[in-house]
This record gives C-alpha cells, structure tokens and sequence, in this order.
C-alpha cells in the first residue's frame, strides 16, 4: 500500500479509450427493496421522458461519453422472450446526439421469473446479453462497451450481507459475488460472440480504511478489509477463485468508483478530506493500476450540493497527478432524482430535476468547472508528447 504519491511514474497519459474524457452516467438502478417496492431511476428522475433531451444537454456541454442503462425486469417479462421498446427510443436518442454510449446490462434488477441463486440465473443473464448485443450490432453500434453487472462488490455487500436490497439475504455475501462473477463471465462470453469488438467496464468502488489513532492492534483487520476490494476484478481475472472461469483476458477497463464517504476508520467514522490519515485519491488510483495494468475509468463520481464543484476539482487534479491510465472521469448520477427512499430531492447532478414544462436547469458552478477541466485537459496534452493529443477533451 502506498501513502504518498509516486513520482517517478510517466507523463500524463494521453486518454484514447472513449470519445470524450468527461464523462456523464444516468443511474439506471433496478433493484427491489426490503419493503417490497422496485425501483426504476431511469422512469422516477424522468430520464425515461427526457432522453433525447438529456443527451442533448450533455452533447452541448461536450459530454459525449455516457453511462445509462438497459432495464433487463422490462426487457424480459416473458422467460426467453425480448420486448425492447423501453430500450429503442433511448439508444436511437443516443445516437440522434452524436453520443457513445456505454450500457449497464444489469444495475442491482433482474427479471421476476428468475432465482439469483440458480445457473438458470446465470444461463438467462448470457442468453440476455447477446440478445442485447445482437440488437445493438443490427442497430448499428460500433465497437459497443458494455457493464454486464453494476458494482457487485456493492451488491454483494447490499443484498447478500445487509439485506437492504434483492435478494435481501445476510451472511451470504460473498456466495453472492461469486454467482455474479460467473454471470458476468457467461455475460461477456456471450457479448463477445456476437460482436469480438465488444470491450467491458467493470466497475467497483475503491475505498481506503484506516485502524483508528492510538489502536494498532486493529491495523491487520483494516488492511484486511481495505484488501476485500479487490475480489471481484481478482475473480474476473482468475487470480482468485479460478474455478468460476475468470482469466486475464476477461478483465477489460476497470471502473473505479470513488465518493467523499470512500475512507474512513476501522469501524468507525468516515475520514474527512482534510484530515491527516486521508489517503490522496491519486495514490488509491496508482494502485489499482500497478495491480492491474488495465485501463481506469473513474466511472462513478460526484458530490451533493455546494460540495459538486470542489470535488470535481479534486477529482480531476488526483487523476492528473496519478499519471497512470486514467482514460476519464465520469459524473454519476449527472441528473437529480429523489433518493433511492423517494422521501427527498438528491442535488447530486449537472441537469436539475425536470420542471413543469419537461425540462432541466443546468447547474452552473459546475458546468463552468467541467469547461474548465476540458481546457486545462487540452493544454496539458498539448503541452505533452505529440501523440498525446488526438483525444477530444
């Protein structure tokens, strides 16, 4: 583990993965709830509604690189039979705006007709998915990057140990991130038949944990926690747990996930930015990268309130002076919606909640930033080597 940041690492990297760098991602989560209620971000924030307007707002802002997501509970309400008509109109919208669009195949939801726990589970997830990639190739999709599954180790977490959300189980946490490794294992096989071009983002969010000041008897527990993010890409990859399929050529572009409640001590408090035991954003960057030697999005980000411009700030700085393979930085979620409770508005994003008349605001502060990281971007590659400079800002 490093604390403080290398310096001997190469220049800024020239990002060439996607077509933009900043990047904007739509919560598309589908899961049911302990109180027997499923979500669905994509209808409740108005996304649904407003696509072709979304995109075009953030075509404007010179986003043209997003997340969103396929509704697989819509998709399949018949066991092997496929309804897309929830999924058309927004990739066409998409590409009405000139966007890339990377698509979650499953973000926490499933179909009702299907156990978790059972390979029909993860037979049906394959089946899905190249269904998906099919349809994506006759509607013109080139070189498509899917999610095949959001954040397992967050799901694993979530509805196999706390029984917050579907399949709401405790104490089977880590039998539930090994059954949605091979589902994504089977997922990408499939996607990849279809389509060999097909590239994956793999997202997991990236914490840091510190034994509490004054107890080092509880520092080998911490670091043995901290070191429990790494499971699934280390599944994926075949590191650990090769039964279940994983190989090197199955890990792709790692998506880090990172928030301000990321770090904090050994159960106990959340450590504040400003505190002395923060760890820099930039060094948690360069080791997942020296691990992995793969591709980093940091694919979900962002800060409520008064926070969002501060933080986008510190993001975009960290990931510059990590100098790795930082390929973008993604705002998530990019438009307000209530909270997962529904009881309160979430002022996460750059579009606002709609209005009246189906439109957003776009919140200022934060579209200045972005404009500015898109110019310091551009003079820092500039200032690079030559080929450093095709990618669009």
């Amino acid at each position: 583990m490093q604390d403080q940041i290398i310096h001997n690492l190469p220049a800024i990297h020239g990002p060439s993965l996607f077509q933009s760098f900043f990047q904007a991602s739509f919560d598309c989560s589908t899961e049911w709830r302990g109180d027997g209620r499923r979500l669905d971000i994509i209808h409740s924030s108005g996304h649904e509604m407003l696509a072709a307007k979304d995109y075009a707002q953030l075509a404007d802002c010179r986003l043209t690189t997003v997340r969103d997501g396929l509704r697989w509970h819509l998709i399949e309400t018949t066991p092997g039979q496929y309804d897309w008509s929830s999924f058309l109109p927004m990739l066409h919208s998409a590409q009405a705006n000139g966007l890339q669009v990377i698509w979650d195949l499953c973000h926490f939801g499933w179909p009702d007709h299907l156990d978790i726990w059972q390979p029909a589970f993860v037979d049906g997830f394959a089946r899905f998915a190249g269904a998906a990639a099919a349809l994506g190739r006759a509607e013109g999709v080139v070189q498509p990057i899917y999610t095949p599954i959001n954040a397992v180790s967050f799901w694993s977490w979530a509805g196999g140990d706390m029984a917050s959300i579907a399949p709401m189980a405790s104490g089977q946490g880590k039998a539930l991130k090994q059954q949605l490794v091979r589902a994504s294992l089977a997922a990408m096989a499939a996607l990849r038949a279809v389509d060999p071009t097909t590239r994956f983002l793999q997202p997991e969010p990236v914490v840091h944990i510190n034994a509490p000041a004054g107890k080092p008897e509880l520092e080998q527990a911490a670091e043995a926690l901290r070191l429990r993010q790494f499971e699934v890409w280390d599944m994926l990859c075949g590191r650990e747990m090769p039964a279940l399929g994983g190989g090197e050529e199955w890990l792709d572009i790692i998506g880090v996930g990172y928030r301000p409640g990321n770090q904090w001590f050994y159960h106990g408090e959340t450590i504040a930015l400003d505190d002395g035991h923060y760890r820099p954003f930039a060094t948690i960057l360069q080791e997942v990268w020296q691990r992995y030697q793969r591709p980093l999005l940091i694919d979900e980000t962002g800060a409520e309130e008064k926070m969002r411009v501060p933080w986008a700030r510190y993001i975009f700085e960290q990931a510059v002076q990590a100098h790795v393979a930082v390929e973008g930085i993604c705002h998530y979620p990019i438009a307000d919606y209530r909270s997962w409770s529904e009881e309160k508005h979430r002022p996460f994003g750059l579009l606002g909640m709609q209005d009246v008349n189906g439109c957003r605001s776009i919140y200022e502060p934060l579209a200045l930033e972005l404009r500015d990281q898109q110019i310091r971007l551009a003079g820092l590659l500039k200032d690079a080597e030559p080929g450093n400079q095709a990618v669009s800002a």
